[in-house]
């Protein structure tokens, strides 16, 4: 790029621009430059325009004698006429467009170009330097002495870009360079700018390297793996990136070619061969040795300063994890190596990241594990609680230990059911028939928790696609299946870990999805402690889970919010809307009241009839249970037999009635002490009137028969 013609190129126009705004400036094509009259001052002088930069060249208008030329343009070697622009640099203040401010503006901004100039050329210096020393150290400081970090993105693209037109040594070189850099000289942000720079560029790049997709899918894939780059960038840059760029291409190639492959760590870790920085089995070897070292000496100090030398930050999660395997080994260790994990964790050296990540990797693997340490499971949950109490290890962060038994299904089974589901929802979007519905996932027979999950994602999935009088309909839909809390969770759980594709085709899957859980949380469906359950298996802070999460909870929180949430979709879903739904539940209440305070039985079965909703009669169960128990007073029991014994209220309602007060036994004891025992009487008293099966049991409630409190 040069000055012409007394102005600033175009180029160096957008140059400046994007070091002001934090854009890459090289990923700015060069255009066209025009140079039209600017206006002549009184004194025949022109100006440039507002804060147009200009260069003074003495040559520029005077024919060789130094006298200038008749005319102003024409003459050997100059190109005259129209482009002829005069450049004297000296700003006139009786000109009309003359600013005061203009000549510190021009002062600052060229010296923006310099700088940036500047360190571009400085940069190339470091890397070529790098690619022939291979000195991590040196290139760091190099650059680190440059003192220019907003310029860093440059640094990172211009790195990235140079290694993909080299060998594969270079690249691995590369990657561990970014990977030594990131947080110590680099900031996050600048490694996200750089690489978004990088996409953005695929395009251009691959005119100069045929494989550039491939190339850099696997820079990005091994920026992920290395922990520099969150896996969010990925859907994040195929909603910006324009339709038919090599940009998305990169981003597919590095999302189902590399990240989503089996044993993908080690494939992207190894894929540009060995590196004398890094190399896995290697630093591996390196990790058991240190360790075994650690266990027989008991120096902190030295397994510290180890861990160090190692230089692999990003690696990190294999020391927690063959530390943790190695306590588990080793029994009489296991207070030694905890001990070097919670001093590594508090002096910084191993990250919470990097815990998190080490304890998850051996909760994915337990299963394997227990195959030579039959206890496993129940010395990691030891562990685990340890380090927590501790306070260097983030319960929250980690994967379940025990996986709850789940019944097994078929695939064949579950491709069947799904189809049939999805008939079954679009024919409920056409009629509003709620028992319609409920009577075809009877005949369906669906008993399978894992098949309930199946039918709530499909149910919210293709009302999230629709509008909102569908939205409403599913939520209305939700509360009236009153499917239990833990198929409701599953089914939300499934649908934030496809979040990543459906945010493809519907961009507001986050507001829609935490809309849909605040109103499943309003309408009693799920309680509020779910949430933090299913936040529980977000991994990292800036997933689409942990915002539906995040979000969620900001509804939740909102003044008026349970109002707010039930009319979100305007109503209008099925035969009942969700603020109908929500009358429905106070006039329940007002005819308990009534009935508890002195009135007659029939007329409060003719009440409850009246409400016309006999799959929701399960709310009459709990609420008459929850103010016979609160008020210690069985009037309302007798008006629960009475609907049994006429057929009003189904076994399968009371069922589902005990069942919801045992879910929220925990809230209860706050204003009922004793308030398991006298669920157990009342359960046992239904039994004997036939009002529950003489099977119905709550897990929650065995412990209080078995220590004989009943």
């Amino acid at each position: 790029m040069e000055y012409k013609d007394g102005f600033v190129s175009e180029e160096h126009q957008e140059l400046l621009k994007c070091a002001t705004e934090g854009v890459d400036p090289s990923s700015i094509s060069p255009m066209e430059i025009k140079s039209p009259r600017s206006p002549r001052s009184p004194h025949g002088k022109r100006s440039p325009k507002k804060g147009q930069l200009v260069k003074h060249d003495k040559h520029s208008h005077n024919g060789r004698d130094g006298r200038p030329k008749k005319g102003g343009s024409g003459g050997k070697g100059t190109w005259g006429g129209m482009l002829d622009i005069d450049t004297d640099p000296h700003l006139d203040p009786s000109d009309p467009n003359y600013d005061s401010n203009e000549e510190k503006n021009r002062l600052a901004d060229t010296k923006t170009l310099s700088n940036i100039d500047e360190f571009k050329k400085k940069a190339t210096v470091i890397i070529e330097e790098y690619f022939t020393t291979d000195d991590i150290i040196s290139a760091a400081n190099e650059l680190r002495d440059l003192g220019q970090p907003p310029y860093h993105y440059y640094f990172v693209k211009k790195l990235v870009s140079m290694a993909m037109d080299r060998h594969d040594k270079e690249r691995e070189m590369a990657a561990v360079l970014l990977s030594t850099l990131y947080v110590e000289v680099i900031e996050p942000s600048h490694i996200y700018l750089g690489f978004s720079k990088l996409v953005e560029s695929s395009d251009d790049l691959y005119v100069d390297i045929p494989d550039a997709v491939d190339i850099l899918a696997l820079f990005i894939a091994r920026a992920v793996v290395d922990d520099i780059l969150p896996p969010a960038f990925l859907t994040k840059q195929l909603n910006s990136l324009p339709e038919g760029s090599k940009g998305i291409e990169v981003i597919k190639r590095a999302e189902k070619g590399y990240l989503s492959a089996p044993l993908h760590t080690e494939v992207i870790l190894r894929r540009w061969g060995e590196s004398k920085n890094l190399t896995v089995e290697d630093v591996k070897i390196k990790i058991n040795n240190l360790l075994i070292e650690y266990v027989s000496s008991g120096d902190k100090v030295e397994a510290c300063r180890c861990i160090k030398d190692l230089k692999v930050p990003f690696f990190h999660h294999d020391i927690i994890k063959r530390a943790l395997i190695l306590a588990m080994e080793k029994r009489a260790a296991e207070g030694r190596l905890l001990d070097l994990l919670r001093v590594a964790a508090d002096e910084g050296l191993i990250n919470s990241s990097q815990i998190s990540k080490g304890f998850n990797r051996l909760i994915d693997t337990i299963d394997d594990l227990i195959l030579d340490i039959p206890n496993a499971r129940d010395m990691l949950q030891s562990l685990i609680s340890k380090a927590a109490s501790e306070g260097w290890l983030s319960v929250s962060s980690l994967l379940t230990v025990y996986s709850p038994p789940e019944k097994h299904v078929e695939e064949n089974t579950t491709k069947l059911f799904k189809l049939r589901a999805t008939a079954i929802i679009k024919e409920y979007f056409l009629t509003g028939d709620i028992l319609e519905v409920m009577s075809s996932l009877i005949s369906e027979n669906l008993s399978s928790p894992m098949l309930n999950g199946v039918f709530i994602k499909k149910l919210i999935t293709l009302a999230m696609d629709r509008r909102n009088r569908e939205k409403e309909m599913a939520s209305v839909l939700l509360t009236f299946l009153c499917f239990p809390p833990d198929d409701v969770v599953k089914g939300f759980f499934l649908l934030i870990e496809s979040a990543e594709d459906t945010a493809l085709d519907i961009p507001a899957v986050v507001e829609d999805l935490a809309m849909f859980l605040a109103r499943a949380v309003v309408d009693e469906v799920i309680a509020p402690s779910h949430l933090e359950e299913i936040g529980s298996h977000c991994e990292a802070s800036d997933s689409i889970g942990s915002k539906v999460i995040h979000l969620t909870q900001s509804l939740l929180r909102a003044k008026l919010s349970a109002e707010r949430i039930l009319r979100c979709w305007g109503g209008g879903g099925g035969s009942k809307t969700g603020w109908e739904l929500d009358d429905i539940k106070e006039k329940i209440s007002k005819l308990l009241e009534e009935y508890h305070s002195g009135g007659e039985l029939r007329e409060a079965c003719r009440c409850i009839k009246e409400l016309g909703m006999p799959f929701f009669h399960h709310e009459v169960v709990k609420k008459a249970l929850v103010i016979i128990m609160e008020r210690r007073n069985e009037r309302l029991w007798g008006l629960l037999e009475e609907c049994h014994s006429v057929g009003l209220i189904t076994m399968n309602q009371f069922t589902k009635g005990f069942g919801r007060v045992a879910d929220c036994i925990d809230d209860l004891r706050l204003d009922v002490p004793d308030v398991e025992k006298q669920l157990v009487f009342y359960i046992e008293k239904a039994k004997d009137k036939g009002m529950l099966d003489c099977t119905f049991s709550t897990p929650g409630l065995r412990h209080v028969v078995a220590n004989g409190i009943y």
